[in-house]
């Protein structure tokens, strides 16, 4: 009786164990679409067998396994946090072409070429009022481009700045739930596969916006840092970034009116350099360099600064240089834009056509000698396409300049875009090679299915058998 005893107990220990391998089964099945979640395994022990000890053998349910594997975890997160980089970029930059119109139809090359047709046309007439009154039209229409220009690039820069603090509080908000799952985790949850799915899933969501790196502890809480270096997430405490717009001072800026820069901080520190990678670092990079380059910052004027003065300087120099009538003594011509003198970086934003001139007051004649009726609206006129250093900016006309600033954010655009498709085949990529390290293999799990069914099955069958002998022992032994 006691051997029919430790064989039921043995068939009833290996149903249990069975019936927890089809738990995990069935549980895989269930979640094998769910975000974050790695496949688990059922553990059998085997029990020892010592005949004389009355051990029978069989089986137990030991640990249940995850298939997570970590390194492929960060193939992933390190993959979404380059797209992340890319999707912004190409966002952002997009952005700021639609600024750049080089078709001539518009914007500051339509309104160039129209003054420099005035221009040619003055030339033709000095003191025809219609085509004076057509270069102050003209002029005034360059001055508004230019205003223009620099109110597109600013609300594009708003627009970022904006973006900027809803990432912070974006990444915030993650590792706030980070924080959380941690807690959970720590009151009993470290085996949860749920809780573990969402960890992993919050991560590669986080993993979008900056460069992180996270590890398990002993506890089973998960430990983030950005970029590798600071603290974002340490047990059940969050640490959150802060997003602000300061003037730098190291080194001495070189435009103290110019834009502020932007910067993250950390507890009080400046993170700003780390963060390089993913949505958060793409905004950081069209804040600080991209948008800086075209309307100035602490140490540079920009580039669509330094053309409007250029351009406002060699139109005024050139007029004053010249005469408006031959008289004697000869009455010398006016400057014809004003801009703020103060700020280099504000020029293009704040220039203008200066309101008292009149077109009687453009002067034409260059003095020489030998002087020349219409020198002056010559020499302008030449503009349109310069053959001396003394109408170019930088070696190159100024509506080839324009071009120039155009071509260098579509260059950067059509980088952007050509790295966001590699970087989307990237993610799907290590996304496979996760897959087939530790998601859901439903042909896999169909298979333990059977297995196990059959197996329980069996026992089930052993059992019976188990209780029929033991019901035939027991009427043995009422019969004697």
């Amino acid at each position: 009786m006691s051997g029919l005893s430790a064989a039921m107990a043995s068939a009833a220990g290996a149903l249990e164990a069975y019936d927890r391998v089809l738990e995990v089964t069935q549980n895989n099945v269930d979640n094998a679409n769910t975000p974050g979640y790695a496949a688990q395994t059922q553990t059998l022990e085997a029990l020892p067998f010592d005949l004389d000890a009355g051990a029978l053998g069989g089986v137990s349910a030991g640990e249940v396994v995850s298939a997570r594997d970590q390194y492929s975890e960060q193939a992933v997160r390190s993959a979404t946090t380059a797209l992340g980089a890319a999707n912004q970029n190409v966002q952002s930059l997009t952005s700021v072409q639609s600024v750049f119109d080089v078709t001539g139809n518009s914007g500051l090359p339509y309104a160039l070429n129209n003054l420099f047709r005035s221009f040619s046309a003055w030339a033709q007439s000095p003191t025809g009022t219609v085509e004076q009154q057509s270069v102050l039209d003209q002029a005034s229409a360059v001055a508004n481009a230019f205003q223009q220009t620099a109110t597109q690039l600013a609300q594009v820069r708003q627009g970022v700045e904006t973006q900027l603090q809803q990432t912070v509080d974006t990444v915030n908000q993650l590792t706030a739930q980070l924080a959380g799952l941690n807690q959970q985790v720590a009151a009993g949850g470290q085996n949860d596969a749920g809780l573990d799915a969402q960890v992993t899933s919050t991560l590669e969501t986080l993993s979008q916006y900056v460069d992180v790196s996270a590890s398990k502890q002993p506890d089973g809480a998960s430990t983030v840092l950005l970029n590798g270096q600071t603290p974002l997430v340490l047990g059940t405490t969050a640490y959150q970034l802060t997003y602000q717009l300061s003037e730098p001072q190291d080194p001495p800026p070189d435009y103290p009116q110019g834009p502020p820069s932007a910067s993250i901080l950390s507890e009080d520190n400046d993170v700003t350099s780390q963060v390089t990678t993913g949505s958060l670092g793409a905004l950081l990079d069209v804040e600080n360099r991209v948008i800086p380059s075209y309307l100035g910052s602490a140490y540079q004027a920009g580039d669509l600064n330094t053309m409007a003065q250029q351009f406002a300087d060699y139109v005024n120099q050139t007029l004053t240089s010249g005469d408006i009538d031959a008289g004697d003594p000869p009455q010398g011509g006016v400057a014809l834009f004003t801009y703020d003198t103060s700020n280099d970086t504000d020029v293009a934003a704040s220039m203008a056509v200066d309101p008292t001139v009149t077109p009687d007051q453009l002067a034409a004649i260059d003095p020489g000698p030998p002087p020349v009726n219409n020198g002056i609206a010559l020499q302008l006129a030449a503009l349109a396409n310069p053959q001396s250093n003394d109408g170019e900016i930088q070696n190159v006309s100024y509506s080839e300049f324009f071009g120039q600033m155009a071509s260098s954010v579509g260059a950067e655009l059509s980088a952007a875009t050509d790295n966001q498709q590699t970087q989307q085949s990237t993610v799907a990529q290590a996304q496979d090679l996760r897959q087939q390290t530790s998601g859901v293999s439903l042909d896999q799990e169909a298979m333990t299915l059977i297995q196990f069914q059959r197996a329980y099955e069996a026992n089930s069958h052993l059992i019976t058998i188990l209780d029929e002998l033991t019901e035939d022992a027991i009427n043995m032994l009422l019969l004697t």
